[in-house]
């Protein structure tokens, strides 16, 4: 069966898994990451599967998560180490293969790199980075300002929602991700291409 066509399954598992606010917002991921699919071409089923499972490990122990991220042959890098709010992405992802036999490479990415974005994302990554940051349940200071920015592009929006992180994560002189850096990088210079 394919991987979207379990998404009833993948409801009552992460209702199991997760918080109430945390369950009411993956929905909400998985509503505005096939809106944005429709929108951008990409494939609106696999969108919302992988915005339903972006944070099934969110609420995992760390135990829990770093069991899951040997489970799969999986590891850390000491930048990843450091910086604990990165786990689930990659404990998610773990779990989505080692326990649930997801096999689309592209669900798999987007749930991956949902935290730190990277350069070189598909359209499907892109949709669920920009998804997390615009769902109806956010309600922090400028995410109007990422929602109208998600109408114009994803690059755009995926912008602002970089410079956000990017900037909480400088204030609070903790350890930014390469990824992250990257992602910024290539939006930047794809713009700068544009001008030239």
């Amino acid at each position: 069966m394919l991987d979207t066509g379990r998404n009833e399954e993948f409801k009552i598992l992460i209702k199991e898994k997760l918080k109430e606010s945390r369950y009411i917002h993956s929905l909400n991921v998985a509503d505005s990451a096939k809106k944005l699919a429709k929108k951008y071409g990409c494939d609106e089923e696999k969108a919302y599967t992988a915005g339903l499972l972006h944070d099934v490990m969110k609420n995992a122990s760390d135990f829990e998560m770093l069991k899951a991220i040997d489970k799969a042959g999986m590891s850390l890098t000491v930048c990843e180490k450091a910086n604990k709010k990165l786990w689930h992405a990659i404990a998610g992802t773990a779990f989505m293969i080692t326990d649930l036999n997801v096999s689309d490479e592209d669900i798999i990415n987007a749930v991956r790199y949902h935290t730190t974005a990277r350069k070189n994302m598909s359209t499907l990554e892109k949709v669920i980075y920009v998804a997390d940051f615009i769902s109806a349940d956010r309600d922090y200071p400028g995410v109007d300002e990422v929602r109208d920015a998600a109408e114009e592009s994803l690059e755009k929006a995926m912008m602002i929602g970089l410079e956000f992180c990017i900037h909480e994560i400088v204030e609070r002189k903790q350890i930014l991700h390469p990824d992250s850096v990257d992602a910024y990088n290539e939006i930047i210079i794809s713009d700068m291409e544009v001008l030239i």
